[in-house]
């Protein structure tokens, strides 16, 4: 099974498109964001690969920002995170990686924590923001309040929304960010 999904940015210019599909074992995430940025045009492509029970495997960031050049390859294993073979040492005990420029690497969270209605939880991630050559940590909070909506909070950003997140799949509503435009954004997986 392939789920689809295309965002338009609200914030500035831009749209992002992702697939995820079964990889044996676990999950691979693959798309493409390309957008406005302060530096001028942008295309990034992007994958993470998860392992069966959604936790990252690895990632990758290829492409540019203005006249920068971005060729990233993230590895976690059982020593931690590496980024281009560097450690990252601030992020070694987080599971999930989250890449500041996509709404669709809040896809693996929802999945893996599984939420009930009125559950809340912190998830903190190793964030990639885009331009950055190393991973932080990104504190964040999710309180599902419904079976579709996720009250979202990343303080550090700051940011705080609802998030229209069906079956557990792709977001469709990123408020001040993100519109799902089209695709198969909650299929059961």
């Amino acid at each position: 099974m392939t789920l689809l999904a295309i965002w338009r940015r609200t914030d500035e210019p831009g749209h992002d498109v992702a697939q995820l599909t079964q990889a044996d074992p676990g999950w691979l995430l693959n798309g493409a964001a390309v957008y406005l940025s302060d530096a001028g045009p942008a295309r990034l492509d992007y994958t993470v690969q998860l392992a069966e029970d959604w936790t990252t495997k690895s990632g990758s960031v290829r492409g540019f920002i203005g006249s920068q050049s971005v060729d990233l390859t993230i590895i976690r294993n059982e020593v931690g995170w590496t980024v281009n073979g560097q450690r990252q040492l601030a992020v070694q005990s987080m599971v999930d990686l989250d890449y500041g420029f996509t709404p669709a690497t809040n896809l693996q969270q929802i999945r893996r924590m599984d939420l009930k209605v009125g559950d809340k939880a912190d998830f903190p991630v190793a964030w990639l923001v885009a331009g950055a050559s190393s991973l932080v940590v990104l504190p964040q909070t999710y309180h599902r309040v419904s079976e579709t909506e996720y009250i979202y909070e990343a303080p550090t950003v700051p940011y705080r929304a609802t998030l229209l997140i069906p079956d557990a799949g792709f977001a469709q509503d990123y408020p001040d960010g993100w519109v799902f435009e089209a695709g198969n954004a909650s299929p059961a997986l």
